[in-house]
């Protein structure tokens, strides 16, 4: 393992994010805390409790993995296509490093600027709300893999795009749609019975469901469904990245 060659382009990609402070750490830190504002102060005053939860407190895990889901994706697919469009990505194409250790720097990079996010929500939202976290090892492991997990999703479209515009096509018409209809806002219980079943379908119904349940012990689903579907996804995109490699598909010419 080229440790070297992962900690150039790691320090490299969380440089770029430090250069860009406020558009990569502060505008998705302001614009979540508006949600809490909004949401959680206005609108949760006038509502009653979700599964035995304030309401401004049962919105604080959705609006964080909202949040994780998008900035993960939008990190990790900025990150790989920049070198692909300036043409520097065949210079790392043809250094002494594994197809393993350039993901695990992409990777690595854009999942720990998502999670350092995440905990910065965490902060801003008890500015707002009160909330507790029942059980943490699971929040963090949750935050971790849904971090990873959508980092190498990420990755996946940042080399699939052959354009600006494909960049957005994905977490703007698929991926936040699911983030607000998977139960951010609210529980899929308060759901019509045939709507309830249909949304079960939303692989973000698992996600937010198991990060939710790790605060207050309460979700739409079971937890260990909710790791299963996580770790399957990660699958998927393990060999979908693997196969990009193997086959060079929209790296080499």
């Amino acid at each position: 393992m080229n440790l070297y060659a992962i900690r150039a382009i790691y320090c490299f990609e969380l440089a770029r994010a430090w250069r860009t402070l406020f558009q990569s750490i502060a505008t998705p830190v302001i614009s979540t805390s508006l949600y809490f504002i909004v949401f959680g102060s206005a609108i949760g005053s006038s509502m009653s409790q979700i599964q035995s939860t304030p309401y401004a407190a049962f919105i604080v895990p959705g609006l964080v993995m909202m949040m994780l889901l998008t900035e993960s994706i939008a990190n990790a697919s900025f990150g790989i296509y920049m070198p692909r469009y300036s043409g520097t990505i065949y210079e790392v194409l043809s250094a002494p490093i594994s197809p393993l250790e350039i993901v695990t720097g992409y990777v690595g990079a854009a999942a720990t600027k998502s999670v350092i996010l995440g905990l910065l929500i965490l902060l801003t939202a008890r500015l707002f709300v009160d909330y507790r976290i029942g059980h943490p090892l699971w929040m963090v492991l949750f935050l971790l893999l849904t971090a990873v997990t959508f980092s190498l999703f990420g990755f996946i479209i940042g080399i699939w795009a052959d354009g600006w515009e494909k960049l957005q096509i994905v977490p703007a018409l698929i991926v936040t749609p699911l983030a607000f209809l998977g139960g951010s806002f609210y529980s899929i219980d308060m759901l019509p019975p045939f709507w309830a079943k249909l949304a079960l379908l939303n692989p973000v119904v698992y996600l937010i469901s198991g990060f939710r349940w790790s605060f207050y012990g309460v979700s739409d689903v079971h937890p260990a469904l909710s790791l299963g579907i996580t770790l399957g996804f990660l699958g998927v995109c393990l060999v979908l990245v693997r196969w990009i490699f193997r086959t060079g598909y929209r790296l080499k010419p």
